[in-house]
């Protein structure tokens, strides 16, 4: 049996699971080697404090990896403590402030589809849909955007997508990091456009239906279609 390792904050004794041990047994199963990889970034990130919480790192493998239907990608969690949730792009239903790129998401979620404005950004409805909602970079520390990108999470979650991607899974690759990872989808299952974020929303993303087309993809495939609703007034 693996055992709790200890770390040390200050004078502040605390025990932590170590990471591997976090990882969902269905997924444990679908990475095996893999799950190696683990043991490197839990030593790199030794006494830091993480976005999202610990226990919150591999939240995007709540979806059993069998029922994947789509992968979209982030790049890595929001620095604010208060908004990283383990699921790219998604903050917790009592967060009143909106990233601007998830803004942007759900104004296009509410143009795409007509459905109403959620009454959240919480996205997290989506992964009983089958959807992934996979950072490339799973943690950071608080306040610091891509602090751990250099800790070998990309390897690990190249590990994921790679284990997922079929010729029937769709890939949503919002961006030019994001689009990093196109080989790993069918040329006809992938949606590619620019990023949401204020910067580049307009020049692509607005407009671009994803979440129409991706239904219309799956059903092509003979596939039951997302239900992309999230909650509305």
């Amino acid at each position: 049996a693996r055992r709790w390792a200890i770390l040390r904050t200050g004078d502040l004794m605390r025990s932590a699971m170590p990471l591997i041990d976090l990882v969902p047994l269905a997924w444990q199963e679908r990475l095996g080697r893999s799950l190696e990889m683990l043991c490197s970034i839990d030593d790199r990130l030794r006494d830091d404090a993480t976005n999202p919480p610990r226990e919150k790192i591999f939240r995007a493998l709540d979806v059993d990896p069998l029922r994947v239907k789509v992968v979209i990608l982030g790049q890595d969690p929001y620095p604010n403590p208060t908004m990283a949730t383990g699921l790219a792009f998604s903050i917790p239903p009592t967060s009143e402030r909106y990233p601007p790129s998830l803004q942007n998401i759900l104004n296009e979620y509410h143009s795409d589809l007509g459905k109403p404005l959620p009454l959240s950004g919480d996205l997290s409805p989506w992964v009983g849909e089958g959807v992934l909602l996979l950072n490339t970079v799973l943690t950071c520390r608080p306040g610091e955007s891509l602090s751990h990108a250099d800790i070998g999470w990309q390897d690990f979650t190249r590990a994921i997508i790679k284990s997922v991607s079929t010729s029937e899974t769709v890939g949503i690759l919002w961006g030019a990091h994001a689009q990093k990872y196109r080989e790993y989808f069918a040329s006809d299952m992938r949606i590619e456009t620019p990023h949401p974020s204020p910067l580049s929303a307009y020049r692509g993303f607005f407009g671009s239906k994803p979440f129409s087309h991706t239904n219309e993809l799956l059903l092509a495939k003979g596939i039951g279609p997302i239900d992309w609703t999230l909650q509305s007034a």
